[in-house]
């Protein structure tokens, strides 16, 4: 006999913005006997009202969303609901996002491009005591995990580099001097491994430090 037909099911929640993909996780779900969607949230605020009463085993979570994102309510849920497992659903492959989502309380990462082949599998392996993230992800994990990180200063300059904002706009909004501006981002560039602001960008960008 199959223990998974007839255990209780697994109680899923669904947390993201998009209508349309929640909408494809539940019919995907509907079709698996040991799984049942309990509730469905469209941001992180509406997520953390309604867990209590949904008593979810898992939850699928989006990391970019209005208001309160996925980290801070990744970071809630798992603070007043430890016994609830946090599967990230993204379109984000970069490590920096990937480490703020498992330090947060996530128990699994899966990428929105392999929900098809790899949505039901993830869920049965988080709600097992299990973890799951996808290879190349680990892999950038691993490949930036002895190198430096960058500071919350470093990564505000950089963003308002991003932002298009010279040196000296950036001074003036920090207050502090010019010459300091360009100290932070020369040690950026150092702990990024590039040369030039667009570069630097670019890298922080794809790894998920700075959001453009």
């Amino acid at each position: 006999m199959n223990d998974s037909v007839t255990a209780s099911p697994i109680r899923v929640m669904i947390v993201d913005d998009h209508p349309m993909l929640r909408d494809g996780v539940v019919g995907s779900i509907k079709r698996q006997s040991d799984m049942v969607v309990v509730a469905e949230a469209g941001d992180g605020a509406a997520a953390i009202a309604a867990i209590e009463a949904a008593s979810p085993d898992v939850v699928l979570m989006d990391l970019q969303m209005p208001g309160i994102d996925g980290v801070e309510a990744i970071q809630t849920i798992s603070k007043k609901h430890p016994q609830v497992r946090i599967l990230v659903l993204t379109t984000y492959v970069g490590d920096a996002k990937a480490l703020r989502a498992l330090k947060a309380g996530a128990n699994g990462y899966l990428l929105k491009s392999a929900m098809r082949t790899d949505l039901i599998d993830a869920i049965r392996a988080v709600h097992g005591g299990g973890h799951h993230i996808p290879p190349e992800v680990a892999t950038q994990i691993a490949v930036h995990a002895i190198g430096e990180a960058l500071t919350e200063r470093e990564i505000e300059i950089l963003s308002l580099v991003a932002a298009g904002n010279p040196n000296k706009q950036i001074a003036w909004r920090l207050g502090v001097s010019e010459d300091t501006v360009k100290a932070h981002l020369k040690r950026t560039f150092a702990k990024l491994g590039v040369t030039d602001r667009t570069h630097a960008v670019t890298v922080a960008a794809k790894r998920g430090i700075i959001e453009l």
